[in-house]
């Protein structure tokens, strides 16, 4: 495995497939307890984040944690590791999904502009969630939303905005 798919692992670990408690476990050779994916939460996140940022440098780690409750209605949020703490964005219960493709890249996508627009981690991974929702309501995987939507669905707004 290269370096380049450890780092794209570490960052965004539900990358390689649905099951991403798994993959991260993959690329990083931390494994979880045996038992049932559902059972792998935040927590779950959190210790295998903490193992990994002992062994390696990383300044932020961050993933999304979904559980689909259909092909259709999903639990969507998502957590960072910045400077030794952990950061949680708003859990959407019951996300109505149109397309689940791009999800995942509108959320790193979303961070990642936070830290690179000077924002704080609470702020950075709240706009990626939001952002990872909204992609969700359209079309395939790229992005079709305004930066205004994301400001309104970070506000509470419901990611189900008309268009």
């Amino acid at each position: 495995m290269g370096v380049e798919r450890l780092h794209v692992d570490l960052v965004r670990p539900d990358r390689y497939g649905g099951a991403h408690s798994e993959s991260f476990g993959d690329a990083t050779n931390l494994r979880r307890d045996p038992g049932h994916l559902s059972a792998f939460g935040v927590e779950g996140f959190k210790q295998m984040i903490a193992k990994v940022v002992k062994d390696y440098p990383f300044k932020v780690v961050a993933t999304t944690l979904r559980k689909a409750k259909t092909a259709t209605l999903n639990d969507w949020g998502a957590i960072c590791y910045h400077d030794g703490k952990f950061y949680q964005a708003k859990n959407r219960e019951n996300l109505e999904i149109f397309d689940r493709v791009g999800g995942g890249d509108s959320f790193a996508s979303g961070l990642i502009y936070g830290f690179l627009a000077g924002q704080d981690p609470q702020w950075s991974v709240e706009c990626g969630a939001a952002h990872g929702a909204l992609a969700m309501t359209t079309p395939g995987d790229t992005s079709m939303v305004t930066f205004q939507e994301v400001m309104q669905v970070m506000k509470g707004v419901g990611a189900r905005i008309a268009r």
